[in-house]
Parts: C-alpha cells; sequence; structure tokens
C-alpha cells in the first residue's frame, strides 16, 4: 500500500503499522461502495413489494438498524452487480499482499455485510449493525476501540459521520470525501490521506436525463407545421409542450432506471448507465426525477390545464410501461406507439388546432411499426437483449411475426401519408404538396432499413440511438426534413 501522501516524510510507517498489527477497517456505504446500501434495500423492497416498505417503516421506531434489518430481510441484493470502487479494491489488495489484515467496518445489516464480504473474499472479519445497534459514528469508533484498540486501525471512510470514527485511528484514507470533510480530517492531527471525488454529478445527471431522446418530442412542432401556425403565440406554446414533454420524458427514464437497477447492472451496456454504475446516487436519482416532474407540470400548466392533464397523463403512461406493460407482449409495443401519437396530441393541443384524422393514423402505423423494430432488434440480439425480450413474453420464435407487423405497420403508414397529400387540406397547407409526396419513398426505404438491420441483430437497444448512429440512417433522415421543411416554406 502506497504511504501517505500527506507525510512523505513517514516513509515506512505502512509496513510497521502492518508489522505491530494494525487493521485496515474500511466503510461500505459510499467508499469500498458507490452506493448505500439503505437506499438499494429500500428500492429493492419497494420494488419486489411495496407494502413491504410500510412494514419497514414501522420498524424505524425501534431505530435505524431495526429499519435497515427490516429491509434487509425482504430485499434481494446480488452482492456482484453492486457497483464498488475499484481504487479502494486496489487500496485492500496492497494492503494484503503486505501481509496486513483486513476488515469490513459497516452500519449497514449483518446479513447484506456478510453477503458483500462473502462475494469480495478480500476480509478477514466484518462488524455491522444487528438490528439493535447502528454501527455509525461514536458507536462505529467505540466498536473499533473495543475490538482493535485505540490506534490499532487504519479507517477508510467517506463521510462527515466518520469524522467521529478517525480520531480512534492510526491513520486515515477519505474515499471522496467533500471539501468540508477533508480539510476536517486533516485538523485531526494524525496522517491522512484523501483519494479524491471520481463522481461528475452535474454531468451524470444530464447523462441520466438522455436529451438525445428529446429528439422524440419533436413531434410536437408537426401540427404546427401542418397548420401553418406560425404566429408568436402558437410558437412559443409549442416550444413549452417540447419542455413540458421533454421533463416528463426524462423523469420517466430515472424512474426507470431506478426499477430496473439490478436488469441493468447485469446488462453489458446499460451498467454504464450513472444510476447502476453508482455515478448518480439514489438518492439524487429520486430528487431529479422529483424536480423533472414538477418543472414538466409547471411548463405545461402555463399553457393550459388540458396540456396538464395531457403530459401527466403521457408520465403515468411511462410509469406503468415501466412497471408493467412492458413485460407483456404486444401490449408494450402498443403502448409504446401511443406514448409517440400523444405527443402529437400535446402539440395539437398547445396551440389549439383541429385534430387531424390523417395525422394521428399516420403516427399510430408509423411508431407501431417502429416499437415493433425495437423488440425485433432485442430478440435478434445476442446475450442480454434477447433474454430481455423474453422476459417481456416474447421468444425467439416470434422474431418473423414481429417482423411483419413493423414492415406491415410501417408500410401502412407510408401508404397513409400518400393518400393525405391527395386531400384538399394537404394542398391548401403545403405549397409544394409534391414534396411531401416525395417523402413516401425516402420513408419507405428507412423502415425497410431499420427491419432488415433489426433483423440482423444489428440494431442498438434504441431505434432512436441507432438512426443518430448509423450514417443511412441519417442521410434519409435528413432528406425527409428537407422535403418536409420545403413542403411547408415554399
Amino acid at each position: 500500500m502506497d504511504d501517505f501522501a500527506a507525510h512523505p516524510e513517514r516513509v515506512g510507517d505502512t509496513g510497521r503499522m502492518i508489522a505491530a498489527g494494525v487493521v485496515l477497517a474500511v466503510d461500505l456505504d459510499g467508499t469500498l461502495l458507490r452506493s448505500d446500501m439503505l437506499h438499494e434495500t429500500l428500492l429493492a423492497a419497494a420494488h419486489a413489494a411495496p407494502m413491504t416498505v410500510v412494514r419497514a417503516g414501522l420498524a424505524l421506531r425501534r431505530g435505524r438498524a431495526a429499519l435497515k434489518a427490516e429491509l434487509a430481510e425482504v430485499s434481494a441484493i446480488d452482492p456482484a452487480g453492486l457497483p464498488y470502487d475499484a481504487r479502494v479494491l486496489d487500496e485492500i489488495a496492497r494492503w494484503r499482499a503486505a501481509g496486513g489484515r483486513t476488515a469490513l467496518v459497516t452500519a449497514s445489516d449483518a446479513r447484506i455485510a456478510g453477503a458483500i464480504a462473502a462475494h469480495l473474499d478480500i476480509f478477514d472479519e466484518v462488524h455491522s449493525s444487528d438490528g439493535d445497534l447502528n454501527l455509525k459514528g461514536e458507536a462505529k469508533r467505540r466498536h473499533l476501540e473495543a475490538a482493535f484498540g485505540s490506534g490499532g486501525f487504519v479507517y477508510v471512510g467517506d463521510s462527515a459521520a466518520d469524522l467521529a470514527v478517525w480520531p480512534g485511528a492510526a491513520a486515515a484514507i477519505s474515499v471522496g470525501a467533500a471539501p468540508r470533510v477533508r480539510r476536517a480530517l486533516d485538523t485531526l492531527g494524525i496522517p491522512a490521506r484523501h483519494i479524491g471525488a471520481d463522481r461528475r454529478p452535474l454531468r451524470a445527471m444530464l447523462r441520466e436525463m438522455r436529451p438525445h431522446q428529446w429528439l422524440k418530442n419533436l413531434l410536437v412542432f408537426l401540427p404546427l407545421l401542418a397548420d401553418h401556425a406560425f404566429d408568436t403565440g402558437s410558437v412559443l406554446a409549442a416550444v413549452a409542450a417540447f419542455a413540458a414533454l421533454s421533463m416528463m420524458a426524462s423523469a420517466g427514464y430515472v424512474a426507470n432506471d431506478l426499477l430496473d437497477l439490478e436488469d441493468d447492472r447485469n446488462h453489458p451496456r446499460k451498467r454504464a448507465r450513472p444510476i447502476a454504475s453508482g455515478e448518480l446516487p439514489i438518492a439524487a436519482a429520486v430528487g431529479l426525477c422529483g424536480a423533472l416532474v414538477l418543472a414538466g407540470a409547471a411548463i405545461a400548466l402555463a399553457v393550459s390545464p388540458l396540456l396538464l392533464g395531457l403530459v401527466v397523463i403521457y408520465l403515468a403512461t411511462t410509469l406503468t410501461y415501466s412497471v408493467w406493460l412492458k413485460r407483456h407482449r404486444l401490449i408494450d409495443i402498443c403502448t409504446l406507439a401511443a406514448l409517440y401519437t400523444l405527443r402529437i396530441a400535446a402539440g395539437t393541443i398547445a396551440i389549439a388546432a383541429e385534430p387531424s384524422v390523417w395525422m394521428f393514423a399516420f403516427s399510430l402505423f408509423l411508431f407501431f411499426s417502429l416499437a415493433a423494430v425495437k423488440r425485433l432488434g432485442e430478440l435478434s440480439g445476442e446475450g442480454t437483449g434477447a433474454r430481455a425480450a423474453s422476459r417481456r413474453g416474447y421468444t425467439p420464435s416470434d422474431r418473423s411475426v414481429i417482423m411483419q407487423m413493423a414492415v406491415s405497420s410501417g408500410y401502412v403508414a407510408v401508404l397513409v401519408l400518400a393518400l393525405y397529400v391527395d386531400e384538399a387540406r394537404a394542398r391548401v397547407n403545403f405549397g409544394e404538396p409534391w414534396m411531401l409526396w416525395a417523402v413516401c419513398p425516402v420513408l419507405l426505404a428507412w423502415l425497410s432499413l431499420m427491419v432488415m438491420e433489426a433483423g440482423r441483430g444489428e440494431m442498438h437497444d434504441d431505434p432512436i440511438v441507432h438512426t443518430l448512429r448509423d450514417p443511412k440512417s441519417r442521410w434519409l433522415i435528413l432528406a425527409m426534413g428537407a422535403l418536409i421543411l420545403g413542403a411547408v416554406a415554399l
């Protein structure tokens, strides 16, 4: 183990401490683990059986240790999927390589601590809360001094609560501690070293919000284009609808990642998402979700109560999809198509336009096709993508049926668009309707390309992300956008 950088003159202290039997005592939450097991178990319990959270809340009357014990009993946590801090694991490995003893010392419940220690197999001892004693702060220091003696341990921690523990230690290591905690630790008069924070909260929040997915919300501007409603009020109302839906969509993504935390950690790509990787703490994610909902609701209400009602329906549908609907075959595809169509409805409501049957029919068939493409890509992919599709009720034998659904629904959408171009309303609203008709073959080519790539297993988890990354798809989308704008502007 490296000697303490804060005291370079003490070269050799680590070896002498190990020879004297000093133990490396490592905290769990926020230190060894880039998460908090109280939040992990609370989330797992709420997902598995929501009523158990009420029972756990009643246990809180007996103290935090009783709450943790209750949650540990009803939660199924896989230690292998938890986000460990590789830097702390390296510290432990170097200490053990030098012949030192190690101990996991945590305020988490004994069942959780024992499972993690057994999985990692790098600790000689485990000390934890037991349902009566909450091993935190002063209680942890007294416990460590009783077990190893004053100055008989090097303590690795991260939080302000650990400032009560470090005075009894021979030396200290802070991991990702706040500046005020580091400053306070430096005044204790013991050798101390700081491992800096590797989290970027604002960047993690932005990644979790997935702003690239807001591209889907550009659909709210279709009624604006179709009706040539380019006055300032209508444009601002459409922009507000776009912002409200984007906030609600991001809230849905956060909620979905919280609910799918364990599945995401077992997925080769999704395990890098901010919540699954521990870059965004669970408590911060819950706060972000609430803030996004409030922001979306406030923006929608500023336009009209009717728009507020629609974005609330959108969010409720998104959450219902995340919790239940996505696990039922065909219902999940229909729900995804409905969510896209709700975006167009939001644009229609925002500018108080007359609803267009043609537009809603086109969007319903088009987005049913894209939702089927998404499932086809999952079934055609290898590994966890195919397993995810199977958890939603699909089997590999469904590939041909889903492919037919994607193709037929997409082609019907093209047909609806072609028929609409010949309508009197289209000739009035568009100066060059032939340019709108020219969208049809381009859209036909793009949908065919998407189905083929999904069938070959070359599709990303999300067709939108795949479209942004695939050069052919990007050019086809740009061509359609140019034709639509030309039909509107000329």
